[in-house]
């Protein structure tokens, strides 16, 4: 029977800069709740060197293991996940009162076009990033901060086959002599990026359009529409994580320093937590800028909350995810916990919602995955066909965006984010993608300009605030020139 090992650590250094010093080895990874003691920000996990790492690409899978071993196989990610997940499944639960929701087990991302082991869809989109669909890294060895209670513990549980060294470089981490403990001003990046985008604004405003056609023939209600930006990387990426950490906190952030990219997300949406027999989403649909004037920053946040589009919009997203949860629980207890409430961001409002239930006896984390991958708030309704609008209005494929990332715990709990404000460093290069949920009312110019006001934080973090006008680069067809567009 596997017991997993719990030691309280004395500790004066915050999260954030033990990773400095822990974010150098392979697959390390920061489960970073930024915001910090709130409900869905409790708890923040680092770790690093798992002793298996899983990897799909369509149905072409790859386990890579600690000791140099190397398998491939022909599968469905989904379903090759959760015999893995059976294997190293942890028998015994630690004792209670640690109160820690991920002890051990696998992190890492769902991307988006794994909706393709879940549906029937069509296959459209150029796929220019070539990036792995699902990287999932097995962690025997986890940091966990309780920023409610103020403690830090490692974790740990022993398999029979495997043996890390995770543990050890954990704890040179943790006392690693150059990581300070006072505050640390984030500088600026070395200099502005040139952003490019794979649409114009006129292409971006042809394409809502387009979407509002397929809204009045009565195909869709709505659909979740979205651009991504490319451009140059400019210093260290983990840089680029506390400048955005700083721009734009999240109770979902994370940077995971994977071998085929990293990922540096600030994602306020949780997608899916299972504690026990308990499941929650928490979709977000409903935006509003916020201002440095207090007087338009209310009359914002009450323009969004009287909003009858953003309501509307909301309440359909709110019944999809009844029905995705609907498949995997007890009959009567899905339910709306919290129902179209505001929350503050550092640039943005939003109208937030908590749909939960009791899941049925013998679902595990993997099913509750694919009962409703991809989110429904970044796909639209009804979910299928509003898949099939996106594949035909999108130039490339989506990747990681509006996928999943997070964490497994071998003793069954799961918590998982939608894949939002979310910056995908390849290379030299870096990409993050922003969108919103077009419906029949929809402006297409106003739905244009929200998109900017969601990048807002990874504009700042890129240092692009203080610009009042980017100049975007189109790479449809032909090759023309985006106009200069207004970002503060």
């Amino acid at each position: 029977m596997n017991t997993p090992l719990i030691e309280e650590i004395e500790i004066n250094q915050p999260p954030h800069l033990l990773f400095k010093e822990l974010q150098k080895y392979p697959y390390s990874f920061f489960l970073d709740s930024a915001m910090g003691r709130r409900k869905q920000g409790r708890f923040s996990f680092l770790g690093c060197e798992p002793f298996l790492v899983f990897k799909s690409k369509k149905d072409s899978v790859t386990l890579e293991w600690n000791d140099g071993k190397k398998e491939t196989l022909r599968s469905d990610p989904f379903l090759a996940l959760k015999e893995l997940f059976r294997r190293f499944a942890i028998f015994r639960a630690p004792a209670p009162e640690y109160g820690i929701p991920f002890i051990a087990g696998g992190v890492g991302y769902f991307g988006y076009d794994m909706k393709d082991f879940v549906e029937k869809l069509p296959d459209i989109s150029r796929d220019d990033l070539s990036l792995p669909d699902c990287v999932i890294g097995f962690y025997d060895t986890v940091l966990a901060f309780d920023h409610l209670k103020g403690k830090t513990y490692l974790s740990s549980v022993e398999f029979s086959g495997v043996k890390t060294d995770a543990g050890i470089k954990l704890k040179d981490a943790l006392f690693a002599k150059n990581i300070g403990t006072k505050k640390t001003a984030y500088a600026p990046s070395e200099s502005s990026a040139e952003l490019k985008s794979n649409f114009t604004k006129a292409g971006y405003i042809r394409a809502v359009e387009e979407a509002k056609e397929y809204i009045k023939r009565g195909d869709i209600y709505q659909v979740n529409l979205s651009q991504r930006f490319e451009a140059g990387l400019k210093g260290e990426p983990y840089e680029l994580y506390l400048r955005l950490r700083n721009a734009s906190p999240a109770m979902f952030a994370s940077y995971l320093n994977f071998e085929d990219a990293i990922i540096i997300s600030s994602s306020p949406e949780r997608f899916l937590m299972k504690s026990g027999s308990y499941i929650e989403t928490r979709p977000i649909k409903g935006t509003m800028p916020r201002s440095n004037d207090p007087l338009t920053d209310e009359l914002n946040e009450i323009s969004l909350k009287e909003s009858y589009k953003d309501r509307a919009e909301h309440i359909m997203i709110v019944d999809l995810e009844r029905n995705d949860l609907g498949r995997i629980c007890e009959y009567g207890s899905v339910k709306p916990a919290e129902f179209i409430i505001m929350e503050r961001y550092s640039t943005v409002f939003h109208l937030v919602s908590t749909v939960s239930g009791r899941l049925k006896e013998g679902v595990g984390p993997v099913d509750c995955l694919t009962a409703a991958f991809p989110g429904g708030s970044i796909t639209g309704a009804p979910k299928v066909r509003s898949m099939e609008v996106i594949e035909a209005l999108e130039p490339v494929k989506r990747s990681l965006y509006t996928g999943a990332i997070g964490y497994i715990s071998f003793d069954g709990n799961m918590d998982t984010s939608i894949v939002i404000r979310t910056i995908v460093v390849k290379g030299d290069k870096l990409f993050f993608s922003v969108g919103g949920g077009i419906v029949a009312d929809s402006d297409p110019e106003k739905e244009y300009y929200e998109t900017l006001d969601k990048a807002e934080g990874m504009l700042r973090a890129l240092n692009l605030n203080s610009l009042t006008t980017v100049d975007l680069t189109t790479v449809d067809p032909g090759g023309l020139r985006g106009s200069k567009i207004k970002v503060v």
